[in-house]
């Protein structure tokens, strides 16, 4: 920011896009962006093209949701499992109501024994939105907070087979 507390930019906001939190943990800049600056100064943020993105750089992803359907999708290296559900348009219903910023337990999802063991280790609020979740098992983890590397191209995750958020309805008036 600069000192007058604007973000100076060298071409249109319209490049800049919140990715996710995997990338660099933090605010996410897609289509090139890099942080420019020296202390002091404030941090200007340079624009250039979107990188292209090679077949390589795919990450194929397979789902196993609640109904046992089989959903397959890709993602592109560093995107959350959270970003490669909404980017395939995959119907998990109820799937990452917080949009990834670990305020509910909706993109839990359940590993294999073997991927979950490579997985990066979980975090404090990661485990405490996950004491939260419907189905907890000792492989789960949050989708949002889980990113592709080359290593889990064709893995294989499940959605929990049911779901505990507040927007489940009940019908009252049958009495149960």
């Amino acid at each position: 920011m600069a000192a007058s507390g604007r973000l100076q930019l060298s071409s249109p906001l319209r490049w800049l896009r919140y990715v996710g939190c995997c990338k660099n943990r933090g605010l996410v800049l897609s289509g090139g962006a890099r942080e420019t600056g020296s202390e002091g100064s404030g941090r200007r943020l340079l624009f250039t093209a979107a990188p292209l993105q090679s077949s390589e750089d795919k990450i194929k992803v397979n789902f196993v949701n609640r109904d046992g359907e089989k959903l397959k999708a890709e993602g592109n290296l560093g995107d959350s499992l959270l970003d490669v559900v909404i980017e395939n348009n995959l119907d998990i219903d109820g799937f990452g109501a917080c949009e990834g910023t670990l305020a509910c337990s909706t993109c839990h999802l359940i590993f294999e024994d073997d991927t979950y063991k490579k997985l990066d280790s979980s975090t404090d609020e990661e485990m405490d939105m996950l004491d939260l979740a419907y189905g907890l098992t000792d492989t789960s983890r949050l989708g949002c907070q889980i990113c592709l590397k080359k290593w889990m191209d064709g893995m294989t995750v499940e959605v929990p087979t049911g779901i505990s958020v507040a927007r489940q309805t009940k019908d009252f008036s049958s009495g149960s």
